[in-house]
């Protein structure tokens, strides 16, 4: 994998060829991002890089024997840690090294969800266990095959419960050019024993115009539906990603039909409006709700004088400033609240109809008779 496959981050991938240029390689180093920020992907460029043999200013040659293996994920000296879901304790990543493969070639920007769908994962809780820590020690005590370094890339070592410590004195004391890459998400749930023998590199989340471009240009989306997609994914690619694989459900029109039907208290329309929703299917229903929080919070930044750092589609933009002569911001914040709840009852397989009717009644008190929770100021428009 390039730098150049990888989308944005172009500060980050600087920074990272620079501490090879300049002989500035840290031994452990921690690449935190959010969610389909390119953390992983990122991490295997940097580390193809490390090993390629004819390293470019600004990228991997591509065409060396070691890139060509790094691009089959094959190389001896580069070794994977992940979560997984152990059938048996002696389950290590070696178990599910080739479906590892698979998913990550078919898609850099994982997710835990994405890499259970290529496991039998069954209702196992996905966890990085004393077994594949004790490999992990044993793979990293030989001296490098073919690199220069051998390198171990540990995926969300936020799975690594106590059995981490084990790790502890090899991270502290590798063999010469032996390289840790933790890749994270959430800095902490990671154990402060490992955190504090890491190097921090901080990965932003990619923004609106980054994946709106990626989508247009190598997924053949035209300009409004990828402006669609990059606005409701808000920064994650692996979202952005899962939504192709959606049908066009015309969110914005749908969101709006709702707002409308709502505020006209209009009981016996919402109810198939209600069937409608129920109908969408899970992923639908959660981009559907995804959709109407991101668009209330530009309301929100409409109300708030800050218009200038709303994304919307003109038509999209004009519905969202008629919004504001309706509702103020205490109105918008328990609306959004509302949809925030429901898409977490979504996730959890609620039942669809009664839960949309629930939220369609919540909405209709607010908009109609601004009836707000207690302790809630009601501001006039």
């Amino acid at each position: 994998m390039q730098f150049k496959h990888i989308i944005g981050q172009s500060e980050v991938k600087q920074r990272l060829i620079n501490t090879v240029t300049e002989n500035r390689v840290s031994h452990a180093q921690l690449f935190l991002g959010p969610e389909g920020s390119g953390s992983l992907a990122l991490a295997v460029a940097y580390a193809q890089y490390l090993s390629c043999e004819d390293r470019q200013p600004y990228d991997s040659c591509g065409v060396c024997a070691s890139c060509r293996k790094y691009q089959k994920l094959a190389h001896p000296d580069l070794h994977f840690s992940y979560p997984f879901f152990a059938k048996d304790k002696n389950d290590t990543a070696l178990t599910f090294i080739e479906q590892w493969r698979e998913a990550l070639l078919a898609n850099p920007y994982l997710s835990l969800d994405t890499w259970r769908g290529y496991l039998d994962a069954e209702n196992k809780q996905a966890n990085i266990n004393i077994a594949e820590c004790h490999q992990i020690i044993k793979k990293l005590s030989f001296k490098p095959f073919e690199s220069v370094y051998k390198i171990l890339i540990l995926w969300l070592p936020e799975y690594l419960d106590k059995e981490g410590n084990a790790l502890l004195k090899i991270i502290e004391e590798p063999q010469p050019n032996t390289v840790f890459l933790l890749v994270a998400q959430n800095q902490d749930q990671i154990l402060n024993t490992i955190l504090s023998r890491t190097q921090l590199v901080k990965i932003p989340a990619l923004n609106y115009e980054e994946i709106k471009l990626d989508l247009i240009e190598n997924h053949h989306q035209t300009e409004l539906a990828a402006a669609e997609i990059a606005y409701l994914s808000n920064g994650n690619m692996t979202e952005a990603l899962a939504m192709l694989q959606q049908d066009d459900k015309g969110y914005h029109t749908m969101f709006v039909q709702w707002l409308r039907l709502c505020y006209g208290n209009r009981g016996l329309e919402i109810m198939p409006f209600v069937d409608q929703l129920a109908k969408l299917g899970r992923e639908n229903q959660k981009n559907f709700l995804r959709y109407g929080i991101s668009f209330i919070r530009e309301c929100c930044l409409i109300m708030a004088g800050a218009g200038s750092l709303v994304h919307l589609p003109p038509n999209e933009l004009d519905t969202a400033q008629k919004m504001t002569n309706v509702m103020n911001t205490a109105m918008a914040q328990v609306i959004s609240t509302e949809l925030e709840k429901a898409h977490y009852h979504v996730e959890r397989n609620a039942n669809p109809k009664i839960l949309f009717l629930d939220v369609s009644l919540q909405i209709v008190k607010v908009l109609n008779f601004k009836t707000l929770p207690q302790g809630t100021q009601y501001i006039p428009n």
